[in-house]
């Protein structure tokens, strides 16, 4: 089951989801994002060290790393 967390804003469930991007000098990237439905990259867990915040104006949630 994909990881979800729901907005306090409008009610909305939003499941996290990750893509790894090939840069050019060779490195991969982990791009985490959240969506309205579970599509292919679905994460079943946060990731290690970061934590869900929600945008107070559009109540999106994102990512923040732990300090």
């Amino acid at each position: 089951m994909a990881y979800s967390v729901e907005s306090k804003k409008s009610g909305k469930t939003y499941y996290l989801h990750l893509r790894e991007q090939q840069r050019k000098d060779g490195k991969v990237t982990r791009l985490y994002y959240f969506g309205g439905e579970i599509k292919d990259g679905a994460v079943d867990e946060l990731p290690d060290g970061y934590t869900v915040i929600e945008n107070e104006r559009t109540g999106l949630p994102f990512l923040k790393k732990k300090r």
